[in-house]
């Protein structure tokens, strides 16, 4: 890169790659999640193309290919519309396509839905939520836009995550969580965390949205409590590694 192209100043779509690019390779292991979080935190407040090209000049540029396989994955299926959970747990991840509609459906148990690499037809998606006694967490990139709704008795609808400024192709979710001492909890993850696995995206969701209630707090104002998340929140763990788990944080 030349000299006059590093005085160049960058837009909004190159600090997106560019966090994209740190997320691939934080998720091959090339970088720590400390080094992913510091890069990230920089790569957001870079003004020219050479300072934002200085945080990966040090890394390969094969790290990112799995958008194009995810692309060409998620035509070979047919569109999912439901997830079930009783007494256990339900996971929906990676490259799957969703058409206007989705329910899901956790008792006594819990529900993961991933919608990091799904393929959305028609730019929007209706998710209705029918929780009693379990939790159904649903993960979207920051840069969509997120509609929460619904009723809770006993229990909450929450959302968490940075607020980043929508992209104007990204689809609308709508989410209708109806709860009965259970929880629907929408984490909005940054663009850095799509790669990893949903443990480490909930995390840096809930302290990117830590992060912007600080910026937002008023001088003067009580201190903030630590972060984490809050306590109208419940979140289930579904992992295949894990058994069905239940807490209240």
């Amino acid at each position: 890169m030349s000299g006059q192209d590093d005085s160049m100043l960058v837009s909004d779509a190159e600090r997106d790659a560019t966090l994209k690019i740190l997320g691939d390779h934080a998720a091959v292991g090339r970088l720590s999640l400390d080094e992913l979080e510091d890069r990230a935190d920089r790569a957001l407040t870079c003004r020219t193309r050479g300072e934002l090209s200085a945080l990966t000049k040090d890394l390969p540029s094969d790290a990112a290919l799995a958008s194009s396989e995810a692309s060409a994955l998620a035509d070979a299926h047919r569109p999912v519309r439901r997830t079930v959970a009783v007494m256990g747990g339900a996971s929906r991840r990676g490259a799957f396509r969703c058409v206007r509609s989705f329910s899901a459906v956790a008792a006594v148990g819990g529900d993961n839905i991933d919608l990091r690499e799904a393929q959305i037809d028609g730019g929007e998606l209706t998710i209705r939520v029918f929780s009693v006694m379990g939790a159904v967490n649903i993960y979207v990139p920051e840069t969509m836009e997120v509609e929460l709704g619904g009723f809770s008795l006993l229990g909450a609808n929450s959302e968490k995550g940075g607020h980043r400024r929508h992209q104007a192709k990204a689809p609308v979710i709508r989410v209708r969580g109806f709860n009965l001492i259970g929880g629907t909890n929408v984490f909005r993850v940054p663009l850095q965390a799509l790669p990893l696995e949903l443990a480490e995206a909930r995390r840096m969701s809930v302290a990117a949205g830590h992060r912007h209630h600080q910026r937002r707090r008023r001088p003067g104002a009580a201190a903030a409590a630590a972060p984490g998340i809050t306590d109208h929140t419940i979140i289930t763990d579904m992992t295949e590694e894990n058994s069905p788990k239940c807490k209240r944080a």
